[in-house]
C-alpha cells in the first residue's frame, strides 16, 4: 500500500550500509531447529523514519482507520531496503520519555516468529514513535470478516489460534504476559501467509492507560469493575478471537455464551465452512472458548494449557499457511515482469549483466552527459578514461577491474551516472559483496529517482542477502514504477 519515497537520505551510506543483528537465542521456531538472524534493536533519529515513510505520507498509512485511528501506522523503508511498520502516537502519548524508552527497549528485546518484531523505537521532542518488522499481507479482520475470494479455511482458523496462543505463551514466558487490547486487527499476515501477533499491544496506549479501544461488550468483566489488564483479562480475550474464528463474525461473548449453553453452539459457526469441519473439532473449540470467557477469571485456562489443547486440534499441519490462505508465495512473480525483473527475481546474474551491457548508457541521457565547456580538462579525460576501461573491463566480466575502474571514475566527483552505479552494483554482486551492491543500487536511485532499473538491482541485492520479502516489495515497486512511465 502507498507509493514508495523517490529518494533516500544522502547519510544512508555512512549510516546504514551494515546492519547488526542479533541470534536469537529466544526465538520459540514451533519446532523447528535452525536459528535466524533478526534485526538488533535500534533508536532512531525522527529524520530517519521520516524519510523512510515519505514524510508520513498518508499513501503510506496502513492502519485500518487511516488517519483517524488514535495511533497511526505507517509503511516504510529504511536505507538499507527493510521495510517496516512505523507507528506513530498522539502527543498526549507518553509524555515521559524514560518510561516510554524503557518499556520500547523491553518490548525489542522479544524475539519470535510468532510476532511481528519490534525493532527500534524514536523518542525526540515530543515524538514518540516504534517501529516494528512490516507484515505485507493484512490482518485477520481483513481476512476473517472482509474476505473476498474464499473465506478462511478451518485449517487455517485452528493454524491462527495456535500461533496466537504460542505468541502468548512466548511473551509470558519472558515476564511479558500483558497484551493490551487483543483483537483481530492485532493478528498480521507474513510474506509466508503465516499469522503473527503485533508487538505493538504488549504496550501501553497512552498516558491514562486505557488497553481497551473495543466494544465495552468485548472487554473483560474484571477490567470494567479495576482497569487494571492481567493475565487472565488476557486469555478472555482470546476467547473472543475465537469467537471471531469460529464464526467469521465479531459476536459478543454475552451472546455467544447464551447460545453455548443452550446448546445452540453450531449457529455460532460460520456458515461459510459448512461441510468443512467435524463437529466433534467444533465443539472442542467452543468448549475452549467458554473456558476462556469465564466470569471468575481464575477459572480461566493459562497461556501454556491453550497451546496444549490447541496442538491436538491442528489439520492439514503439512500444508503452508501461504497456501492455505490462498496468498501467492511469490507476489512479485504473479505480476508481468521485464526480463531484468525477471532476472532479478531468479538471481540470474549473468542474464543482469547481458540486459545491462546491452542497454549501455541511454537511461543516463540528459543526467550524466551534460558537460559543460569547463569540464574538458586533461583531470577530466582522465576521469572520462576511467569510466571507457571500466566499460571495457565490465564487458569483459573482468569485475574486480570493473569495480576499480568505476570506483575511480566516481570519486572523480565530475558525473554521477546511474549507469555506472548500475554496473559497479553488478560487479558487487559477482564479487560476493552484496552490501556494496546494495549502497549503489541505492545510489543510483538518489541520482536518477524515477529509474525502475535501481529498484530490480536493489531486489537482486536483496534476495542475495535473505530478505525475500523486502526485495520482493522492492520488485514489485519495480514492476509498478516501470509500468507508470510506460503509460507516459
Amino acid at each position: 500500500m502507498g507509493a514508495r519515497c523517490s529518494k533516500f537520505s544522502l547519510c544512508w551510506f555512512h549510516s546504514h550500509l551494515k546492519p547488526s543483528v542479533l541470534e536469537s537465542s529466544d526465538l520459540e521456531n514451533g519446532g523447528k531447529s535452525e536459528k535466524k538472524s533478526w534485526p538488533s534493536f535500534t533508536e532512531f533519529s525522527y529524520e530517519q523514519l521520516k524519510a523512510a515513510t515519505c514524510g508520513f505520507s498518508p499513501d503510506n498509512i496502513v492502519s485500518e482507520h487511516g488517519l483517524k485511528a488514535p495511533n497511526v501506522v505507517y509503511k516504510g523503508k529504511l536505507d538499507n531496503g527493510i521495510w517496516i511498520a512505523v507507528k506513530r502516537f498522539n502527543k498526549l502519548a507518553w509524555p515521559d520519555s524514560r518510561q516510554f524508552l524503557e518499556e520500547a527497549r523491553t518490548v525489542g528485546s522479544l524475539r519470535s516468529d510468532k510476532l511481528a518484531n519490534l525493532i527500534g523505537c524514536c523518542c525526540e521532542a515530543e515524538e514518540r514513535l516504534l517501529v516494528a518488522e512490516f507484515m505485507p499481507n493484512e490482518t485477520l479482520a481483513k481476512h476473517l470478516f472482509h474476505w473476498e475470494a474464499q473465506p478462511m479455511r478451518w485449517a487455517m482458523r485452528l493454524r491462527v489460534a495456535l500461533y496466537l496462543a504460542e505468541a502468548l505463551e512466548y511473551c509470558s514466558s519472558k515476564g511479558r504476559g500483558l497484551y493490551h487490547d487483543l483483537n483481530a486487527y492485532r493478528v498480521l499476515y507474513d510474506q509466508d501467509g503465516n499469522p503473527r501477533l503485533s508487538c505493538f499491544g504488549l504496550m501501553k496506549n497512552s498516558r491514562d492507560g486505557k488497553s481497551y479501544s473495543t466494544n465495552l461488550a468485548f472487554t473483560p468483566p474484571e477490567y470494567l469493575r479495576t482497569g487494571r489488564v492481567t493475565a487472565e483479562s488476557v486469555v478472555y480475550s482470546f476467547g473472543t478471537m475465537l469467537l471471531d474464528l469460529l464464526s467469521g463474525k465479531h459476536i459478543p461473548p454475552s451472546h455467544a455464551l447464551d447460545l453455548i449453553r443452550g446448546k445452540n453452539f453450531l449457529m455460532l459457526m460460520d456458515s461459510a465452512l459448512e461441510g468443512h469441519f467435524s463437529n466433534d473439532d467444533g465443539t472442542e473449540l467452543v468448549r475452549l472458548a467458554s473456558r476462556c470467557l469465564q466470569f471468575e477469571a481464575r477459572e480461566r485456562p493459562n497461556a501454556k494449557s491453550l497451546v496444549t489443547a490447541l496442538m491436538s486440534l491442528q489439520k492439514e499441519t503439512e500444508v503452508p499457511s501461504y497456501v492455505l490462505m490462498g496468498i501467492p508465495r511469490e507476489t512479485a512473480s504473479s505480476t508481468t515482469l521485464t526480463p531484468l525483473g525477471e532476472a532479478c527475481l531468479k538471481m540470474d546474474l549473468t542474464a543482469i549483466h547481458e540486459i545491462l551491457e546491452k542497454k549501455g548508457y541511454k537511461d543516463d541521457e540528459g543526467i550524466a552527459n551534460e558537460l559543460s565547456f569547463q569540464l574538458w580538462t586533461s583531470q577530466m579525460q582522465e576521469t572520462l578514461n576511467c569510466k571507457t576501461h571500466g566499460d571495457t573491463a565490465f564487458r569483459a566480466k573482468d569485475f574486480a577491474t570493473a569495480i576499480a575502474r568505476y570506483t575511480k571514475f566516481l570519486d572523480g566527483g565530475t558525473m554521477e551516472s546511474p549507469t555506472v552505479y548500475a554496473r559497479r552494483c553488478l560487479s558487487y554482486l559477482m564479487s560476493e559483496m552484496p552490501q556494496e551492491a546494495l549502497g549503489d543500487a541505492m545510489q543510483a536511485q538518489v541520482v536518477s529517482p524515477e529509474w525502475p532499473t535501481a529498484l530490480y538491482l536493489q531486489a537482486a541485492c536483496l534476495f542475495k542477502l535473505g530478505m525475500d520479502n523486502d526485495a520482493q516489495e522492492t520488485l514489485k515497486d519495480g514492476t509498478n514504477l516501470e509500468a507508470k512511465r510506460n503509460k507516459k
